[in-house]
């Protein structure tokens, strides 16, 4: 049976009534009237702490939107995917990365497989294998320990491990270098190629099918690159996969001991809790990455159990579908005050973006409401002296989720304090902004013509939206908390919509017209196939080849 359409609930079309009533709004008014509204619209869970005041939003807005969440069956749905219901319903799969990071003790039986028992003896086998790499008991072909990883894969298999490894770059094995390949263009594998040692390299391909057509042409560049430095015989110890695919596996020169698998339950964009950790695992020691897992856990338990209107996953969610239905956001920002946050932008657009960037309801029907904004984000201070000026003086409004970590990892306290400073005065002149009679005020003592001739320019609207997330330190445990906040961020607005979040037919269209494409480019051409553009551009890539 068809779920109601978003448009005709009774909760969407009060916070469409509510939301004419909220276009005159200013943030500035809405603090002055309520002396408490930072304690009110702030709650703490799995070790961060959200304020969500700065949202041009009141205590009717929220009541609504924790309507509008229950009549669309958030918590229904929630139980459903916990408890491995088949949700992703275009694949019939369940949905079950929240089991990656369980406890041993749980459990969850699903089509009659105990999946926690099953999750746990795959991190027995990362434990054992991280343990005897970084200790030096795992050698190269000559005798001689692993120095550099090199992690081979793409999208989720890619951007996860990539992300989590620079966001922990304190904790890292101080032998270990970690490499990520993930791009066709050999450009990319070339660079890495060219800085390594084949006695002292370990490689990890990591493709569930062992076919992913990026992936394994990276991975074969690498074998060739090594068989051409090594005896063919050393494969198994410089080799390992991330794979299900045993026969595929073992044809490419890898001893399937060293295959590492994961489950069909787990989206390529949520696996970085799987065997699909294991750059992370090995780069940080398996004891992080059990914090790191704990992390993410405590966040899932929260999720599950907290109300709606104390539920720090379901508020950013359903604040965020606000700004995007009702105050008409395009885009949001990802303001990570914390270099080694910098590839977490580039997580969350894989995550939001190939979730929940849809156009039909998950039974096929056009959505008839705007759905995933864009994503898109540097850390700051850097953003502040590029697109800032956007941000604030710009046509479109753009919330920001500013993240920091209250302490640093490193010893340069001022450096921190100027850098908490930045993220603090951000939120808030998005808020305040500058009024003209403030600009004519700075400007006291130049002529009144020329005050009067800057004073547009120098106007800040404000009443922009922000979140700020904090954590006490950037580390494992804090760092899982933080990706399954957006992961069940996520979810609730994927559930609001109506969409399957955990399919992405998105990306395939382009993949089969590539392959047709690389054939005409290697052979002859064959004109009738395409448009005259696509044409044209095949021809004058071949007089180049």
């Amino acid at each position: 049976m068809s779920e109601p359409s978003l448009t005709s609930s009774a909760s969407f079309q009060a916070l469409e009534t509510h939301a004419i009533e909220a276009e005159d709004w200013q943030m500035r008014s809405l603090f002055a009237a309520d002396p408490q509204r930072f304690e009110r619209m702030s709650l703490e869970a799995a070790g961060l702490f959200l304020d969500y005041s700065k949202n041009r939003l009141d205590g009717r807005t929220l009541e609504l939107l924790a309507a509008l969440a229950r009549e669309r069956g958030v918590e229904q749905r929630r139980d459903a995917m916990f408890a491995g219901e088949k949700i992703n319903n275009t694949e019939h799969r369940a949905v079950l990365h929240t089991a990656l990071r369980a406890p041993r003790e749980a459990k969850l039986v699903v089509d009659g497989q105990d999946v926690i028992a099953d999750v746990h003896a795959v991190l027995d086998r990362i434990k054992a294998f991280t343990n005897a790499v970084r200790s030096g008991e795992w050698l190269g072909h000559t005798g001689k320990p692993i120095t550099d990883v090199v992690n081979i894969g793409i999208g989720g298999s890619d951007l996860g491990p990539k992300m989590a490894c620079l966001a922990l770059r304190p904790f890292a094995h101080p032998r270990l270098a970690m490499h990520f390949v993930s791009n066709v263009d050999g450009h990319d594998i070339e660079a890495a190629l060219e800085r390594l040692d084949p006695e002292t390299t370990l490689f990890i391909v990591a493709s569930k099918t062992f076919t992913t057509a990026e992936t394994m042409m990276n991975a074969q560049t690498a074998r060739r690159w090594f068989v051409e430095r090594a005896p063919e015989s050393a494969l198994p110890r410089h080799f390992v996969a991330v794979s299900t695919n045993t026969e595929a596996v073992k044809d490419f020169g890898i001893d399937p001991a060293n295959m590492f698998p994961f489950w069909d339950w787990v989206g390529g964009r949520y696996s970085v809790w799987s065997a699909i950790g294991l750059p992370v695992a090995l780069c940080v020691g398996f004891g992080y990455f059990s914090d790191f897992l704990a992390g993410a856990h405590a966040m899932d338990e929260h999720f599950r159990s907290a109300p709606i209107e104390q539920n720090m996953p379901v508020l950013l969610g359903l604040i965020g579908f606000w700004n995007r239905q009702f105050l008409g956001c395009p885009s949001v920002t990802i303001a990570p005050y914390h270099q080694d946050l910098a590839r977490f932008p580039a997580y969350l657009q894989q995550l939001e973006m190939e979730s929940n960037g849809k156009r039909v309801t998950r039974d096929g029907a056009p959505v008839d409401t705007p759905t995933c904004p864009a994503i898109w984000g540097e850390p700051g201070t850097n953003g502040q002296h590029a697109y800032f000026q956007m941000l604030h003086q710009g046509t479109d409004v753009t919330p920001i989720d500013f993240i920091a970590a209250l302490s640093p990892s490193h010893e340069l306290r001022h450096h921190h304090t100027a850098l908490l400073a930045n993220c603090f005065a951000q939120s808030e002149a998005f808020m305040k902004g500058k009024t003209p009679d403030e600009v004519r005020r700075d400007l006291q003592g130049l002529p009144l013509a020329e005050i009067e001739r800057l004073v547009p320019h120098k106007t800040f609207p404000g009443n922009r939206p922000s979140n700020t997330i904090l954590m006490e330190y950037l580390n494992p445990a804090s760092l899982g908390a933080l990706i399954a906040l957006y992961e069940h961020k996520t979810f609730v607005q994927g559930v609001l919509w109506d969409v399957n979040s955990f399919d992405q037919w998105g990306v395939e269209l382009g993949k089969v017209l590539a392959k047709k494409i690389e054939a005409e480019l290697a052979g002859e051409p064959q004109p009738a196939l395409h448009d005259s553009s696509t044409n044209g551009l095949i021809a004058r890539a071949r007089a180049a080849i």
